[in-house]
Order: C-alpha cells, then structure tokens, then sequence
C-alpha cells in the first residue's frame, strides 16, 4: 500500500518563492509555523504526484484529514498538537485540505472568481493560521486574503507550462480564451502573453488591497515578514510582464531575493523601533 511517504517531493521550506517561519519570526512562532508548513508539503507532495492514481492519492489526504482528528499521518497529528496547544481553529487545515483535494479531482478553472475560490481554500488559509499564531485581529483577514491570493495567482503564472505538461492542471481562466495547448509550446505566444499580463494587472489589484497590511499587524517582527513578501510579490508581477515564463526565468534567485527581503524589512523594523 502506498504511504503518504513514497510520495515525497523532497522540497522544503527554503524552497518556496516566499520566506517561510524566517528567523524574521519569532523564535517562539516558527514551531507552529514550520508544523503548518510540514502539514501542507506533505498533503501537496500527495496530491502533485503525477504517478498516483487518483484514487491513492485521495485516500492519502483523508489520512492527512483524519490526522487531524488525532489518528492519521504524522504531519497532521504534530499540526493538531500545534494548534491545540495554542487554542487555534483547525479549520484553516481542513481548508488547505480541501484544495488538494480539488487539485485532484478538477484541473481548470472556469474564471477569475473560479480562481480567486480556489485561492480561499489553498492560500488564504495560510496567513490566517500565521496571523492566528501571533494573536492578530481578524480584522486582518481581508488583507490577508488578498496578499495570500496574489501570491498563489503569482505561483501559477509562474508555473503555468510546467503545470500543464506535468500534471494537466489549467490554472489560467478558461473565460481568458486561453488556448491551452499553448501552455505546452517551448515560448508563449502572443496571445498567451497577452493572457498573463491581463492576469498580472488583476495580480497587482490583490497587491494593491495588502499594501498597508503589514503596517497594521501589531507583531514587529512578524509585520516585516508580511513586507518582504509583499516586495517580494511586486516584484515578482514586474517579472511576469517582461518575461516569458514558458522560456525564461520568473523566480528570484536566492541573492535577489536576500537582497530585495533587506530593502523591505530594515525600514519596517526601524519604524516599528522609533
């Protein structure tokens, strides 16, 4: 029987296009953070599997579901201790959840609020759970969403080719008129670049709603987390409409990204100090 183990990817958290549980963090916040983090790879890395059957890989997550509950995979009973400990609500797991499942089961989305759905279940989940470990104001939620949003719509811009070739997914609207088959060429066309810049420009109206977020979180530390990221998002669209994900580089090189981070919390971190 295949265990949720077989499946692993062996991407970590220094991996990923954004900082995740960085010692930008408290020392104190990064243990639930990175327990989080290791529920969510472990559930993705199942339901990216393209050598699964879909069968396998829905029963994996609903150990991962069952986790949860207190008797399942490991990643998602040290998720549970987690947030027991810390009286936060187990729904934004189950939330996160339900998004591998729809990535098993569907592979288009039929418009931007198709999407921007999608987002709510795999993206929006996250911060939440990130701003409920630091005891923030749910009142952040809507910023929140739409940084979290944008970061996801920013991945599979990215990753729109490799998603297609790899695992037949079509994160790009169908109401665009995307032709998908172009998602398989070695360059996007003109009419797919056309796709994506549309799609940035609404990427930019999320970025646009959490531009004073990290202002309003109360955490010092956890606020200059939250403006990289936003920097680091901005500059990421900036990549989008010059380069042709298809055939050139989008993602940050780890100097880049140190470098474009530090112009992004030295002053966040001075403000909150003066």
């Amino acid at each position: 029987m295949t265990k949720a183990a077989d499946l692993v990817s062996g991407k970590g958290h220094t991996d990923e296009n954004f900082p995740v549980a960085s010692f930008l963090l408290r020392p104190e916040a990064r243990a639930p953070v990175m327990a989080f983090y290791r529920f969510a790879r472990a559930a993705d890395d199942i339901a990216d599997n393209a050598d699964a059957s879909q069968r396998t890989r829905l029963d994996l997550l609903a150990e991962m579901r069952a986790g949860l509950d207190g008797e399942g995979a490991p990643e998602a009973i040290a998720l549970r201790e987690a947030m027991a400990a810390r009286g936060i609500d187990p729904v934004h797991a189950h939330e996160l959840l339900d998004a591998f499942v729809r990535d098993v089961t569907e592979t288009r989305c039929r418009d931007w609020d198709d999407l921007i759905g999608y987002c709510r279940l795999s993206a929006m989940p996250v911060g939440r759970y990130v701003l409920d470990v630091h005891g923030e104001s749910r009142d952040l939620w809507p910023a929140n969403d739409a940084l979290c949003a944008a970061l996801q719509v920013i991945n599979h811009l990215q990753d729109c080719g490799k998603d297609y070739r790899a695992l037949g997914r079509v994160y790009i609207p169908l109401d665009t008129g995307v032709d998908i088959e172009d998602l398989r060429r070695d360059r996007a066309t003109p009419a797919l670049r056309a796709i994506l810049t549309a799609l940035v420009g609404r990427t930019r109206g999320l970025l646009a709603r959490s531009a004073g977020f990290a202002a309003a979180i109360r955490d010092r530390r956890l606020a200059a987390e939250v403006a990289v990221i936003q920097r680091l998002a901005e500059s990421l669209c900036d990549r989008l409409e010059t380069r042709d994900p298809l055939s050139e580089r989008v993602h940050h090189g780890k100097v880049e990204a140190a470098w474009l981070a530090l112009g992004a919390a030295v002053p966040t971190l001075l403000r909150r100090a003066a």
